[in-house]
Formats: structure tokens, sequence, C-alpha cells
């Protein structure tokens, strides 16, 4: 019986790389779902004239995530646009979160308290926002 086990730990060139990772897969995920979008918006909508005499405000599928959801289920590509914008948004915001737990594996509580504020902060300025 072997008793000596092999532990594996998460090096910080790991995290490195999944946080690189990451950041790359989220971009090309967000522009392929926005290029789809727009072809399927022409196929939509690419003959039409817009009419630029009269300001139409957006409705809620472009201003609420609930919106841009429910529009997906309904096939409009401009809802679809949107959410390669959103997935776009999305991924630095991911990325902080996994170098919070990165530090969190190194126990560097500096960097820990440093990485959560900042995550505070563009949590608040994005969720935080008041609708006048």
């Amino acid at each position: 019986m072997n008793t000596n086990k092999e532990t594996k730990r998460v090096t910080d060139y790991d995290m490195q790389q999944l946080i690189g990772q990451v950041l790359r897969y989220g971009v090309l995920i967000s522009g392929i779902i926005a290029i789809i979008g727009g072809i399927w918006y022409l196929f939509q909508q690419g003959s039409g004239l817009p009419d630029y005499g009269t300001f139409h405000g957006e409705g809620e599928g472009y201003t609420s995530l609930t919106g841009i959801i429910k529009g997906l289920g309904d096939g409009s590509a401009k809802e679809i646009i949107q959410l390669g914008v959103v997935i776009l948004i999305a991924t630095p915001i991911i990325r902080i979160v996994f170098s919070l737990v990165a530090f969190g594996l190194e126990r560097d509580k500096l960097y820990m308290f440093i990485t959560l504020i900042v995550l505070s902060i563009i949590l608040f300025s994005t969720f935080g926002g008041l609708s006048i």
C-alpha cells in the first residue's frame, strides 16, 4: 500500500492560465453570439428603411436582463445581439471573481481585500443605477 499521497495544488500559473482562458472564451463567445444575432437581424429586418424623423424609445428587451431572455424566447435578433453584449460585459467581472478565488487559495488577504473592493464597486455601478 502506497501511503505517499500526491496532492495536486493549483499554482499561480494555473490560475493565470484559467483567467486568460475565461477572458478569451468570454470575448469569443460573446462575439459569435453578436454576429449570429446580426446576421439574423439582417434576415428579419434587413430590407426595411429606418425612420430617422421620429425618435422611438427602446423597449424592455434592451434595458433589462429579463426582457432580453424573454426576447430570446421569441427569437428576436436584437435580443440575441444584446445577449452577446451582456456576456461581453460579464466577462471581466467573472475574471475578477476568479482573481478573488486565486488570492483566496494563496491566502493573500491584502489582495483579496483589494479585489473585493474592486468587485463591489463594479457590481454596485452595474446593478445599483437609479432609474429616473
